[in-house]
């Protein structure tokens, strides 16, 4: 499809420098701009390609000022970065969606199928299983007995959601996520480790992603819950009895242990381990690498292992560089002292 920079610029509020009439049919990166292409530019290191791209029209905040003349079209709006990933969404929204159930598909026939669903092949799904409306479940996706998928999803291909799980709506698992598979529950017996049943569920409420081979166990007695608005990156490993609040996000490869409960809009970098039964704050940002061994407050940013405000953290790095040195000054500083108490002892 094609839009001019008019018609964008009515879309996301912006206001056009250059050519209303100028128009365009994809996206582009600015320093690989070509013409019809939209790009943006939000991180001032990137100005410098404004003036050389070849993109029909480029997104720029509004307190932008060019150095020099631009060939481009430009549209000022409050937040490039925001405003280009509406247009992105309704990019996305724009283009055709598959319907239909394919005949290679194994459906139970118990199951209940909302309107406009699409079922690819080789895709199963169990006994009592309910699928809401305008969902899209790809090729290799199962779902478990009774379970529950909410309107306008989309299973990606090879993603799993076990039995009796629940999945809200507008709900996105990318490729080889797992929903509800047991939690690591064993207990110590005499022979090895006795298996402890997980009888509990997952529950995924409304505008949740989860990427790619992210898992996210079920609970060993009620349920894990992942609330409103999370989105989870890839290759992330949520717990037992875990409940991460609303409007959270994880970047890659984040573990969280059992029965951690984490507030509301919080941001996890790649590789933060929290340790079980821990109570995280509302609003806490946490460095990559982090580990949290238990309680800790929100609005606040933390990083290192254990988590100490980030700003501390910053300045302890600076001076753990030094330690090699600083032994080194620290051993002749006590051969001094020595010395000088022997002194002091054969003047006395």
């Amino acid at each position: 499809m094609e839009f001019s920079a008019k018609q964008i610029a009515d879309f996301i509020q912006g206001e056009v420098v250059g050519d209303e009439n100028a128009t365009v049919q994809t996206f582009a990166k600015i320093e690989e701009g070509m013409p019809g292409a939209i790009s943006f530019l939000a991180n001032p290191k990137y100005a410098s390609y404004l003036y050389e791209t070849q993109s029909s029209i480029v997104l720029v905040n509004k307190d932008f000022e060019p150095e020099k003349e631009v060939k481009t079209t430009l549209i000022k709006v409050n937040n490039a970065y925001e405003s280009v990933a509406k247009l992105l969404t309704l990019y996305e929204m724009s283009k055709p969606k598959k319907t239909g159930i394919d005949p290679l598909a194994s459906i139970a026939s118990s199951a209940q199928i909302g309107e406009n669903v699409y079922i690819a092949p080789y895709a199963v799904i169990g006994e009592g299983v309910v699928i809401g409306n305008n969902t899209q479940i790809h090729a290799n996706a199962v779902i478990g007995d009774n379970a529950k998928v909410g309107n306008n999803c989309i299973i990606y291909p090879n993603a799993t959601v076990y039995h009796e799980c629940r999945i809200g709506n507008n709900v996105i698992l990318h490729a080889g996520s797992v929903i509800g598979a047991d939690g690591f529950g064993h207990a110590p017996a005499a022979d090895g480790y006795e298996k402890i049943p997980q009888i509990g569920i997952v529950i995924i409420e409304d505008n949740v992603e989860v990427g790619a081979n992210t898992c996210i166990d079920r609970a060993t007695m009620g349920a894990t819950i992942i609330r409103k608005g999370v989105k989870l990156d890839n290759l992330i490993q949520v717990a037992h009895n875990v409940e991460v609040g609303s409007n959270t996000v994880m970047a890659s490869q984040c573990g969280i242990a059992g029965s951690t409960k984490i507030g509301e809009w919080c941001m996890f970098g790649g590789q933060v381990g929290v340790a079980g039964h821990s109570k995280i704050g509302d609003r806490l940002n946490v460095g990559a690498q982090t580990g949290i061994p238990g309680n800790i407050k929100g609005n606040q940013t933390v990083m290192g292992s254990p988590a100490i405000d980030a700003k501390l953290f910053a300045r302890s790095s600076v001076v753990s560089k030094r330690l090699p040195e600083m032994y080194q000054t620290l051993n002749a500083l006590q051969k001094e002292v020595e010395e000088l108490k022997k002194l002091l002892n054969k003047n006395e």
